[in-house]
């Protein structure tokens, strides 16, 4: 995936030394493309949402030394991806905790109707492929989203997620592995390719 010259431009350091407008900059090159990313980690567009603009308020809270190491975008992703981490080890403790309430005899029901947004997410979820992601383990998922959606190397990947190279390329193999069964002539057809990767 050929590199956009925002990218290119933020990567070699060249961009404003203000914050405000440096960031204006990278919030326009960069929004939707890491919005989407949030959301194949956390499918919840709010909270995707919310990740992303926390990563941008990171970013410009620490801009200078940022801009001096010339990595704002590669900053940018990490800090997406920890925010998603974050919000899904909070969503666990709440689901937990609303679990564990919802077993009281007065606990009013919690029922409520989905707003058009989110039904449109939910049908977009029903689409093979994304189904097929989203069943796998988070740290499958968060390779596999890094390496065909930001098309990141092993070394990019290994930084962003703090583990070894190794532990990146293992990931992605079993995780394409599970893709290719899944999405298989066996189950229904999806008309997806699955691409290869060497264990």
């Amino acid at each position: 995936m050929a590199r956009s010259r925002e990218e290119a431009t933020s990567e070699a350091g060249e961009l404003p030394a203000d914050p405000d407008r440096a960031i204006a900059e990278l919030y326009a090159a960069h929004w939707h493309r890491l919005v989407r990313l949030a959301w194949l980690l956390l499918h919840d567009q709010l909270a995707a949402e919310d990740a992303v603009q926390d990563a941008f308020v990171a970013t410009h809270r620490s801009w200078s030394s940022i801009r001096e190491a010339g990595r704002a975008v590669g900053y940018l992703q990490t800090s997406v991806v920890n925010a998603c981490r974050s919000a899904q080890r909070h969503q666990v403790v709440v689901d937990r905790q609303n679990a564990r309430e919802a077993g009281a005899a007065d606990v009013p029901g919690r029922g409520s109707l989905d707003s058009a947004e989110t039904q449109v997410l939910y049908a977009a979820e029903r689409a093979s492929m994304v189904r097929a992601l989203r069943a796998l383990p988070h740290r499958q998922r968060e390779v596999l989203v890094l390496r065909y959606y930001l098309d990141q190397s092993e070394a990019q990947i290994a930084e962003a997620l703090d583990i070894s190279a190794g532990s990146v390329k293992a990931h992605a193999h079993r995780g394409l592995a599970r893709l290719r069964a899944d999405l298989s002539p066996a189950s229904p057809t999806t008309g997806l390719d699955v691409p290869d990767v060497e264990p």
